[in-house]
């Protein structure tokens, strides 16, 4: 235990705080980005439907290495988008904390766009007809009747997406690589101080990780209950 201590006092914390910035900022994006894409494949048409869901679900099946490889090509300043990017707004993906974000949004979205999309097809579509009689726009309904309804399959939805890309590997050490202090996350610093040997200080990182998982889980069981109080139990 002392030995643990000693870790703890001694311990570089920028590999989790990169880990938080990088799992708050792709959670917000693929927030907005997963309820406007279940809001489009719910109302499309079958054939449309499929194909969307499809593309939209591609990084969740995918390895992260191959969604990384793509990311890679996309970016990197060899390529047209890449290089637009450096040459036009001196923005530079590759090896950067925006690479970060890019994947860890990337290989998370999928997680916010199906619980979304699964929490409004569930939706009793007489509410929105009630409400459309009512003389509510369609915004009004999404926000003020569509949202609230899907309420906890959001909520899980936006709290699995942060915890899916604050623990985000793959994909960010081919876009983003391992800088310290910069890109490195505690994914990329738990299997660091694996391949030096060093197992003391990766199960204290572990320790750490579990923990996070685990206070992530008990919020999400929280925010549901909560929101589902009056639904009997059977």
């Amino acid at each position: 235990m002392e030995k643990v201590g000693e870790i703890l006092m001694n311990l570089d914390w920028s590999p989790l705080i990169i880990s938080l910035k990088t799992g708050a900022v792709a959670t917000v994006l693929a927030f907005f980005g997963g309820i406007y894409a279940a809001r489009k494949v719910v109302r499309a048409k079958p054939g449309i439907k499929a194909v969307m869901d499809g593309i939209l679900t591609l990084p969740m099946v995918l390895p992260p290495t191959v969604a990384g490889f793509f990311l890679l090509l996309l970016f990197s300043t060899r390529r047209p988008v890449g290089a637009c990017l450096y040459d036009t707004f001196n923005i530079k993906v590759i090896q950067s904390w925006a690479g970060c974000v890019i994947a860890a949004t990337v290989i998370a979205f999928p997680l916010m766009y199906r619980n979304a999309r699964a929490a409004f097809e569930q939706i009793d579509v007489n509410l929105i007809y009630a409400a459309r009689t009512l003389g509510m726009s369609e915004w009004k309904i999404f926000w003020k009747v569509v949202m609230p309804t899907a309420g906890p399959g959001v909520a899980a939805g936006t709290i699995l997406t942060f915890a899916r890309a604050m623990g985000e590997y793959g994909a960010t050490s081919m876009l983003a690589g391992n800088i310290p202090g910069k890109t490195g996350t505690i994914s990329q610093k738990i299997a660091m101080v694996i391949q030096d040997g060093d197992y003391l200080t990766a199960g204290v990182w572990v320790g750490i990780v579990v923990a996070l998982a685990f206070g992530i889980v008990c919020v999400m069981n929280l925010i549901i209950g909560k929101q589902m109080k009056h639904v009997k139990r059977w």
